[in-house]
């Protein structure tokens, strides 16, 4: 007894122990599964900092804003350049989908709210999770804390947004994925009808005006160099490099020579012209997609294992797309490119999500691709592309410590509406001063990284550390909120997550006239639901929701956060 004695109270005097131990048992809990059920690392946070909340622990309230900050400049600066990019141009379509499904969002809350009586705390946390928007917690927080009211009116607010949330969120992450998965495609044909029209809009996509690509079918097949000996009838007489890489692309296979051994001797880099002829005995190494260079025995001769010509640099680099002639070409169109000579398109990402290769997939400025190639030539074509984003370990802390703070700063500025002061509030800010950090980042590669790792543990940590705080310090009030708002806030969840989708796979349908594979990667990414766009994606067999996901992701992850400003006013 004693021994529990000491640990509250030294939880109590040390609140940093009890919050990282928060943070620590939500991650572990949230990674366990039963079946495709979880209850995913932010809702178990909440609920281990309600558990240890019952300690009746103070945190200090600048503790919850300095994460909650960092976590939204984050998730601007991770978006920053889709978002930008998608107000222009072609995505300007999925942007206007994007507003209106949000607008969805906001006005099936707003309707349930009115409908079932309740107030402004659990609109927030109701909001928060039918849509799985869990920043609209700390917007809603600041909100509130604005209000002309009692500070134990404004306590009460704060305190049941939590249960609001952890209620509505189980539906809003499971009921999503299903929606998606499940009833959008029975709603959009049937999912056998869904499956053959994506298959047909890849063989769109893959076909190339000049060749296939290595990377077209599989993003993730291994591009490999192998030797062989030129000992078949093709050979007869002498053939020039250029001859060889003519009849493998006649053949249907984009591959090149990379190295040779003639008369004994290794040739390799730029002293490889295209009119060297190679003859009977001698090796040429090949690299391209393993399925298409394991095939050239039968025309070209015997696979060799020539350690010495097969010792060379290879590199794979993550490159992105800063050069203005680069927005908007097709994989097709930069393979054509000549900088693009044995350099080999491996993978594409876009706002963090794999999108698929395919020849007509369009590239966009803040994409980052994968090329793989000889190290001469991989250097050669990155800065035609952009700049090379090398992996690294250095954080531009005066970039992110300014950009929170100007952008906070800028979001603190208020008005009145009907007597309401309206703002961005600093958490708005700091979303917008992200999304501009991230967007010159894309733009100016010398303003100043920000490692993919860096924004991962800011994204995370700082959400989760805030979603730990607010589960801590309303734990004492959690289960007495939780008899209050009952079954019945599960059933306003419920219709707060399915009208919203019903209504945006309707209106992708029938007025935007999507693709259905891309009409459902775009209701998932609107609604920012991750876990919703792997369902699809698992559901219909293809990785192409992916390109209706990344647009409408950046739209919805910032509207969504946005609209809970307007919260408090219109209800």
């Amino acid at each position: 007894m004693e021994l529990l004695d000491w640990i509250v109270k030294t939880f109590r005097e040390n609140p940093s122990i009890p919050l990282f131990l928060t943070v620590a048992l939500g991650f572990w809990i949230g990674k366990f599964k039963y079946k495709s059920f979880s209850l995913g690392t932010v809702t178990s946070v909440l609920l281990v900092g309600v558990l240890v909340g019952q300690l009746k622990i103070d945190i200090p309230g600048p503790v919850k804003s300095v994460f909650f900050l960092m976590f939204l400049f984050a998730i601007g600066f991770s978006v920053g350049p889709q978002f930008f990019r998608s107000l222009r141009g072609s995505g300007l379509k999925q942007v206007v989908f994007a507003v209106i499904q949000c607008v969805f969002c906001l006005v099936s809350v707003w309707l349930v709210v009115k409908i079932f009586g309740y107030g402004t705390g659990e609109a927030y946390g109701l909001f928060a999770g039918a849509n799985t928007i869990s920043a609209v917690l700390g917007v809603g927080t600041d909100s509130i804390n604005r209000m002309a009211i009692s500070a134990d009116a404004k306590q009460r607010m704060i305190d049941i947004m939590p249960v609001c949330y952890a209620v509505s969120y189980i539906f809003g992450t499971i009921g999503s994925a299903y929606i998606l998965s499940m009833l959008g495609p029975a709603m959009l044909g049937g999912l056998k009808k869904v499956r053959e029209r994506t298959r047909e809009l890849e063989a769109q996509m893959n076909q190339s005006s000049v060749n296939s690509d290595p990377a077209y079918i599989d993003a993730l097949r291994p591009v490999v160099f192998r030797a062989y000996r030129a000992d078949s009838e093709f050979f007869a007489s002498p053939r020039s490099v250029a001859e060889i890489e003519a009849e493998m692309q006649r053949l249907g296979r984009r591959v090149f020579v990379d190295r040779l051994r003639i008369d004994g001797n290794i040739i390799d880099g730029d002293d490889i012209t295209s009119d060297m002829r190679v003859k009977r005995g001698d090796e040429v190494v090949l690299s391209g997609r393993r399925e298409y260079v394991v095939e050239d025995e039968s025309w070209l001769g015997p696979e060799v294992a020539d350690a010495a010509l097969l010792s060379f640099p290879v590199e794979q680099l993550p490159v992105v797309v800063a050069n203005k002639a680069i927005d908007g070409k097709t994989v097709d169109d930069l393979r054509s490119q000549p900088f693009m000579k044995g350099v080999l398109i491996v993978g594409i990402k876009r706002a963090g999500v794999s999108i698929p290769v395919l020849a007509k997939t369009k590239l966009q400025q803040g994409d980052n691709i994968t090329v793989n190639g000889l190290a001469r030539e991989v250097n050669a074509a990155a800065p035609q592309i952009g700049y090379v984003d090398r992996p690294t370990t250095v954080t531009s802390v005066v970039l992110m410590g300014l950009g929170i703070a100007i952008g906070a700063l800028i979001g603190a500025i208020s008005i009145k509406i009907g007597g309401l002061p309206v703002s961005l509030s600093t958490s708005g800010g700091a979303l917008i001063s992200g999304l501009v950090c991230g967007w010159l980042r894309s733009r100016r590669p010398t303003i100043g990284a920000i490692p993919e790792s860096s924004v991962w543990l800011m994204n995370n940590l700082g959400l989760n550390m805030f979603i730990a705080v607010i589960g801590i310090v309303s734990g004492p009030s959690f289960v007495s909120g939780l008899k209050d708002v009952g079954f019945m806030m599960f059933v306003a969840g419920v219709i707060c997550t399915t009208l919203p989708l019903v209504l945006g796979i309707l209106v992708g349908d029938k007025v935007f006239h999507f693709h259905p594979a891309v009409n459902l990667g775009c209701c998932a990414g609107a609604r920012t639901t991750t876990a919703s766009l792997g369902a699809v994606q698992d559901s219909i067999q293809s990785t192409i929701p992916a390109m209706g996901y990344t647009v409408t992701y950046a739209i919805g992850n910032t509207m969504l956060i946005l609209m809970g400003v307007f919260i408090a006013f219109i209800v």
